[in-house]
């Protein structure tokens, strides 16, 4: 997924970077739980905590994988592999792991490129929680109009764990909990 970097572009995001930031402040304000009947594949909730310092996409899978004992590390993403090419740059993810989980058959990833979502999931670490909800958001918008695309994707703080649509609502909802528990 490649975002487009023109001036309209740009122009155009502006207001909505700026309306999710004050979302976001508004929402740490209240510390509400999560609504157990919203579909998974509604957009991403923020977390309500904020972390004093920024968790690595390392350390959140370490703590994830603790919990949800079907992920396995596949790999760490670096600015030379990303196939997004956002690593380290303004606004994206500051570290990115990826992992599959031994609930996804292979039958069903047949041909998926090795660290794809789909064969298990990826941590993104942002510097602050309102990017990692910018980047959910665009996901979500990218994939919304194609179910073959489509995912599971958890906000925790400055953290977005994204899952494989071939996950069940059950099975997903491990690394939900799992990160909530993020910190």
């Amino acid at each position: 997924m490649h975002r487009t970097t023109s001036a309209t572009a740009a122009s155009a995001v502006a207001p909505v970077v700026a309306l999710l930031t004050i979302l976001t402040l508004l929402t740490s304000c209240g510390n509400a739980p999560a609504d157990p009947r919203a579909d998974a594949h509604e957009p991403a909730r923020a977390s309500t905590r904020t972390n004093a310092r920024p968790a690595t996409a390392s350390t959140a899978f370490r703590a994830m994988s603790a919990q949800v004992r079907t992920a396995t590390l596949t790999g760490t993403v670096t600015a030379e592999n990303d196939p997004n090419h956002l690593l380290g740059r303004p606004g994206e993810y500051t570290s990115k792991v990826t992992f599959s989980d031994s609930w996804v058959q292979a039958s069903q990833v047949t041909g998926a490129e090795p660290g794809a979502v789909e064969r298990g999931g990826a941590i993104e670490a942002f510097a602050n929680p309102s990017d990692a909800k910018a980047r959910a958001d665009y996901i979500r918008t990218v994939t919304k109009s194609s179910p073959a695309l489509a995912e599971y994707d958890y906000v925790h703080g400055s953290v977005l764990v994204r899952v494989s649509r071939y996950l069940t609502p059950k099975q997903a909802a491990a690394y939900e909990t799992a990160a909530a528990e993020l910190d």
